[in-house]
């Protein structure tokens, strides 16, 4: 089956699982900054997610300040109105690296959809600006999101809830603190009645890089991923909400930085294949 991801964008795409390290060491962080390309890019922090905006833009602001960004810009955009806001339209039309923090990606979902806002993110990462997320900022990037769910008991029709994320990335559908919250079941649902999407399971201080038909894992954390495309059966058809699914044939790979996965032929991707089709800027590496 040749299922491939959709960026119909021109800027670098970045997914993290969340509790990433923001300190002077911090592996992903700086990494995001490099993909923008630029020694001291400008970087839009949106906490819209978060219920402590205030905490978690100086949590960002001190982190990527200590890696080198020229500035951090505080895009509390905080309701709909704001949304629509040229002050925030403008601070966004600024950044060369848009980073989405983490909370409750319904909020995300509800003001952002539709909006000026949102519009102007798209714009800017068509002309080459990294869109970064995590936990909930990186959840909200597919086109369908998952927005809840149990850990432990997810593997029965409907458990799992989702909607309609943002539309950055097509043909999978991301999950976060994936390892830490035993997050399995939950994509294993989705395999089931969505074989065709590849479920992309995040752990903590883990990212992935989306490039291409290529799915790149990077950070000190795992990467899961989990491949219904080849589903032998499965009763899901069959059942009323809350019972419990058979689905038989499920691949699952874990990858650590250096690693890929090609959405084109359904395969892992060796460090020496993706260092020979890299499409990352040089200074990525650093």
């Amino acid at each position: 089956m040749n299922t491939s991801v959709n960026v119909p964008v021109r800027g670098p795409l970045v997914a993290i699982g969340g509790a990433e390290d923001k300190s002077h060491d911090a592996h992903i962080l700086k990494r995001v900054l490099d993909f923008s390309g630029k020694s001291a890019p400008v970087v839009g922090v949106i906490t819209t997610a978060s219920a402590i905006p205030k905490d978690v833009f100086g949590g960002y602001q001190e982190g990527f300040s200590a890696l080198g960004a020229s500035k951090v810009l505080d895009i509390r955009v905080r309701d709909r109105s704001d949304a629509e806001a040229d002050t925030f339209v403008a601070m966004i039309q600024q950044a060369d690296v848009i980073f989405i923090s983490g909370g409750d990606q319904m909020r995300l979902t509800n003001i952002f959809g539709g909006s000026k806002a949102l519009r102007a993110i798209r714009a800017r990462h068509a002309e080459g600006a990294v869109v970064a997320g995590t936990s909930a900022g990186a959840a909200c990037q597919s086109t369908t999101m998952i927005y809840g769910g149990p850990a432990d008991d997810s593997l029965r029709k409907g458990a799992v809830k989702m909607t309609a994320g943002f539309g950055f990335v097509d043909g999978v559908i991301i999950d976060t603190h994936f390892l830490e919250r035993g997050r399995f079941s939950r994509l294993m649902e989705v395999g089931a009645t969505n074989p065709d999407h590849l479920g992309v399971g995040l752990g903590e201080d883990a990212a992935v890089l989306f490039e291409g038909d290529t799915i790149r894992a990077f950070g000190p954390g795992h990467v899961i991923l989990i491949d219904s495309s080849a589903i032998t059966g499965s009763n899901v058809f069959d059942l009323e909400d809350g019972e419990a699914v058979t689905v038989h044939n499920v691949t699952m790979h874990a990858l650590i930085d250096g690693y890929g996965y090609s959405l084109s032929d359904r395969r892992v991707l060796l460090p020496h294949e993706l260092e020979a089709n890299s499409l990352e800027p040089k200074n990525a590496y650093s």
